[in-house]
Formats: C-alpha cells, structure tokens, sequence
C-alpha cells in the first residue's frame, strides 16, 4: 500500500489517494476466489472444483474483483489513516479511481476530520447554580408518598367510583361513528387521576358504579399522536367491572416498624430528611455542571463538521426509542411524526453536547491528563456491574483507548467544576414539585 496523495480539500475535509500494486491485487483476488470457490459451479465440472482460470474464463476476468477490491480497502483503510495521523469523525467516503489486472487498484477516500479546538479560560467560571434545600414541606410529601406507595388495595366495590381508586372497565371508543384503532379494551385497569388518559376522560368516570353502562365524551388534542383522530369528538362506550381503593396506614410508630428498620416516626424522618438532602445535593451538582457547560460552550470556538452533529443525534434517536423497545422509525412513526421531525427535535441539545465534549477534550488535552492502568481496570469493573456483563464481555465492546478518553474529559469536568465560583441560588420549585408536575 502506498499513498500517493493527502490534500487539504476544505476545513475539515482531506482527499487522499493510495494505491495497492498489481501483486497484492492480484493475492486478494485469490484470496476472494478460495472463499467462494465452494459455492461456484461451472458446466462440467462438480461444485468447488474449478479453477480461478476457468471461473474467469466463464464470467470474465473481473469476476473476483468486487469482493477483493472491498477486503484491501476494509485491510488498507485504517492503515491509512493511521499513518497521515488524522482522527476520523464520519464514514470515509470511498472510489475505485483505478483498476486492472496490471496496475492494481487506485483508491481515491474523503475524509471528514476531527476539527481544531480552541477554549478561552474555563477555570474559575462565574455561574449561578440553581441549589434546593430540604425543607419541612419535602419532607412531609416524602412521607406521604411512601405512605400511598404502602397503600393496601381493598374491594370497593360497593360505592360509586371515586378519585384516586383503581378500578377495571371495558371501553369501545368511536369516532365520527367509527371504531379507531386502540381505542377498545376488555377490563382494563386505570387509576382514576392518574392523567393516563385524554384530558376530560378520567374525570367522567367519578360517581359510577359496578354494572353501569355510560358515555364519556372527549375531543382528541390538536397534538395527538394518531393523525386518524386528532382535534376530533370521540364517544367511548364504557361499563366499570370493580372498583378498588386504597387504604393507607397512619403516619405513626407501629406504620415505621412495619416498613423500616426505625422504631420511631422521628427517627424515620430524620432519615427520609437526610436522604433528600443526598438527593438534593445530587440535583445541585447537575445544575452545576449544567451552568459551567452552558459557559463553556460559549467559550468554544471550532469549525465543526456536520456530520458529528448528525451522528450524535441519530445516538440520541436510537437510545430514546431504546427506551421503549423500538426502532427509531417506529417509534416516531408511534407518536405521529416523521423520522425527520424526530430527529429534528434532538439537534438542539446534540449541538450542545457535541460542543461540550469537543471542549472537555481540548482542556484533558491542555492540562496533560494521564489514564493509569489502574482507572482503567476500575472503569471497566464499574461498567461491567452497571450493565450486569462479565468485564471480559465489557472490553470486546469499548476499548481501552475510548475508556481513557472518557476518564480525561471526566477529569476535565471536574476541573472545570472545581475551580468555578457558583452562586448558589434558590430554585422557584422544590424538586419534589418538579416530580409531581411530572
């Protein structure tokens, strides 16, 4: 393999030319010929027996070109980049600009590149940091919580249907006359309150009782994901089978005992308080790094390729509909739109990210970070008990070198985070109150 050419094209953008001569060539289409000599038949002659000659003979000389032209440039490529000593961030664009039996084969490759990275002075950053504190309040909807997490289910069966029981009904949805699809279901369980269903729904069902057969009627939001009935009246023909309701226990000594390994009501909170206040501390350290990102990318400059942007959102698109065992099209097929509009919608924070990272390498790069062995295995240790593989199975996925890379911008963030001066500020909304609105 030789190179023959490198060439600045654009801003992040190198045409490199490198040949194969005409013995290595002709070695791979040996090579190409003996993988599939088993499968090819030639009148006269019984499966896997004829020559490369006679196979060439009978469908031309360039009959094992293709597969050996693609196993020397799967073999070459990476040598290639290896050698001008470039970091590649998209799929190489690739051409045969030659070929033949005496001359070899010609590639000609376009390569998108890692871009230049400048980052102006990221230690010691002014932010404001948004920092909760655990009041009374917290405390009390934390307990009412596990209270109702604790809840006994109990028939009720007997009374009208009422907010915050569960109950199981069947239901027949039409629309314009028409029964649509996923609107009918056979003793289906919904917690009344829960905003499960479409807004006026729910709220139709208080006051019925076991055995009634009544109407709910609702109008479809403008923003439903089924385009069949979206912004239209729909009547969903319904009967309650059982109603059931939950019991909770009183807030006191005996409810502690029975659910903690605490004696006391006062000493179970105290230990619900101290436990908010690790978890708020956690929501102050992701507003922290949230607040010194937002800066940070400010400070960035770089002339970035559009197809980092392009891969980090089509990473976000499949790991959201992963979350949902989908593919990406699917899903966004699911919820109505198109794959573009989904995508679309991710571009904004994966610029960001993209950014973010790009800056964190440039500073683990600046400050002269090193990975020790050490950190390394203990990466994978953490990463093998997090996704519940052996660590063997954890290195055949993620190399050594992307676990280093990630440890020196984890350094870098830290640093970052470190050295600012934040002013803590207080939120509008307790965390808590986040959840609920959720």
């Amino acid at each position: 393999m030789t190179i023959t050419s490198n060439n600045k094209t654009e801003i992040n953008t190198l045409e490199v030319e490198f040949t194969i001569n005409a013995e290595d060539f002709d070695k791979a289409c040996t090579a190409a010929f003996m993988k599939a000599r088993k499968n090819i038949a030639i009148p006269g002659f019984r499966k896997g027996k004829a020559t490369r000659k006679m196979v060439e003979t009978t469908y031309g000389e360039g009959a094992f070109y293709e597969d050996a032209v693609n196993d020397l440039y799967r073999v070459h490529i990476p040598k290639v980049i290896d050698e001008i000593g470039v970091e590649i961030v998209d799929a190489p664009e690739v051409e045969v600009a030659d070929l033949s039996r005496e001359n070899g084969v010609k590639f000609k490759v376009k390569l998108t590149t890692k871009p230049e990275v400048t980052v102006g002075e990221y230690r010691g950053l002014e932010v404001e940091v948004e920092t909760p504190k655990v009041s009374d309040s917290d405390v009390d909807k934390e307990l009412d919580k596990i209270r109702a997490d604790n809840a006994r289910i109990i028939d009720a069966s007997d009374r009208a249907v009422q907010n915050g029981d569960i109950i199981r009904f069947d239901f027949a949805g039409f629309c314009e006359d028409e029964a649509f699809e996923g609107g009918t279901a056979t003793d289906f369980e919904l917690e009344i309150g829960s905003k499960r269903f479409i807004p006026g729904f729910e709220e139709q069902i208080i006051g019925k009782n076991v055995g009634e057969d009544f109407d709910v009627n609702v109008d479809f939001p403008d923003d439903y994901p089924s385009e069949a009935v979206r912004g239209k009246p729909a009547i969903f023909k319904c009967t309650v089978n059982e109603i059931m309701a939950k019991e909770t226990a009183e807030l006191d000594d005996e409810f502690v005992k029975d659910i903690s390994e605490f004696d006391t009501l006062a000493e179970f909170r105290e230990d619900v308080r101290e436990r908010l206040n690790e978890e708020f501390a956690d929501i102050r350290d992701v507003n922290l790094e949230n607040a010194v990102a937002e800066k940070v990318v400010e400070l960035t400059e770089a002339e970035i390729p559009e197809a980092m942007f392009e891969n980090r959102i089509d990473d976000m698109a499949r790991e959201w509909a992963i979350k949902y065992n989908m593919n990406p099209e699917d899903f966004a097929r699911s919820t109505g739109t198109t794959m573009e509009a989904y995508r679309e919608g991710f571009r904004e924070v994966a610029v960001k990210q993209v950014r973010f990272r790009l800056a964190l390498e440039k500073i683990a790069e600046i400050e002269k970070f090193e990975i020790s062995e050490e950190e390394i295995e203990a990466e994978y240790k953490k990463m093998s008990e997090n996704n519940r593989m052996t660590i063997e199975k954890v290195k055949l996925l993620v190399t050594e070198d992307a676990v280093a890379e990630d440890l020196k911008t984890g350094k870098a963030l830290d640093l970052i985070k470190e050295t600012a001066k934040a002013k803590d500020i207080e939120p509008k909304n307790s965390p808590l109150d986040d959840e609920e609105d959720e």
